[in-house]
């Protein structure tokens, strides 16, 4: 499958994304403050994507880590949210960025998604290093007409070749260049020492052949896990969400307003649980669990922000920031 786009400004320079959106809308960019100095009134509020620092000042997390895992152990992935200033703003700014590339999945193709690379544009920085992971593209690249120094030649604005032999759908060793693991520009009300990262994939998650008896639930509910949980410390219980609504108020969440679907038999449980493995066993891979614990989620099509890719959710703790 190829796709291809044709943005509406000139991708050729890499500052266009960042200089179109302070002619979109004149606003003084943050320049950042040190983590001891982040109050509101220290810290410039910008346009496009925040910093760091404006994340902590501006928008301070609104839900604890435990409160994080339990929306996504609760079976509606829906209670995920983003604060909902930062939401508006983001709002402000996909408006611009529609303009000027004619839809966000052309913005992606076109300038931020980086098959097969680290990702060096994004102002939140991660602790994870992806290096060994990203090394096994230069043969791959090389036997598809790219070069041995690991720089993709796709054209822009198109997705990657695939490769022969590739299935077609995500598989935890799935080639580097399928994919595009970024740091979220616009995360979740995450506390600091969280990262969200997506997963960006070329082929879709899901396989298409589902089990009937499992599919519906899995385009309603989609699909979620947890890695580097110590014994003495499993994911909370679903029915620890009655206590965590509160921190939902403000969005109106109630108890019966949750979209989720009822446990099913045992084997069918066993069926997600194999579906969930091939994305469970790349992050396993990739976040090594004697240094990170994460929470991992696809949301269902009814929750997409980008439904024209494919892309899966990490939350991720870096261990020894405690």
């Amino acid at each position: 499958m190829r796709v291809s786009v044709k943005p509406l400004l000139d991708t050729s320079n890499p500052k266009l994304e960042e200089d179109y959106s302070i002619t979109y809308q004149m606003t003084v960019v943050s320049q950042g403050t040190s983590s001891g100095n982040s109050s509101p009134a220290n810290v410039t509020l910008g346009y496009g994507p925040p910093t760091h620092e404006e994340l902590l000042s501006h928008y301070p997390a609104k839900f604890t880590w435990e409160q994080l895992k339990t929306f996504v152990n609760s079976g509606d992935l829906g209670l995920l949210k983003r604060d909902r200033m930062l939401q508006r703003r983001y709002n402000e700014w996909a408006k611009g960025i529609k303009v000027g590339y004619g839809s966000m999945v052309n913005y992606l193709l076109s300038y931020r998604l980086q098959w097969g690379k680290p990702d060096k544009l994004s102002k939140l920085k991660s602790r994870l290093d992806l290096t060994p992971f990203m090394k096994s593209t230069s043969v791959e690249n090389e036997s598809l007409g790219g070069h041995s120094d690991g720089e993709i030649t796709t054209p822009t604005g198109q997705l990657p070749p695939i490769p022969a032999g590739t299935k077609n759908y995500f598989t935890a060793d799935i080639s580097p260049s399928l994919v595009s693991i970024i740091q979220n520009d616009w995360p979740y009300s995450v506390p600091a020492n969280i990262e969200h990262t997506l997963i960006w994939t070329v082929l879709p998650i899901l396989p298409p052949d589902l089990p009937p008896s499992i599919g519906p639930r899995l385009h309603q509910d989609g699909l979620w896990g947890f890695t580097g949980q110590s014994p003495d410390s499993p994911p909370p219980s679903p029915s620890l969400i009655r206590s965590c609504l509160p921190a939902l108020a403000e969005w109106g969440v109630t108890e019966d307003s949750l979209v989720r679907s009822p446990k099913g038999s045992a084997e069918d449980e066993e069926l997600v649980r194999s579906v969930a493995a091939e994305i469970h066993n790349f992050v396993r891979a990739r976040w090594v669990e004697s240094d990170w614990e994460t929470a991992w989620f696809v949301n269902p099509p009814r929750l997409q922000s980008v439904p024209g890719l494919a892309h899966i959710h990490v939350f991720a703790r870096y261990k020894s920031s405690d």
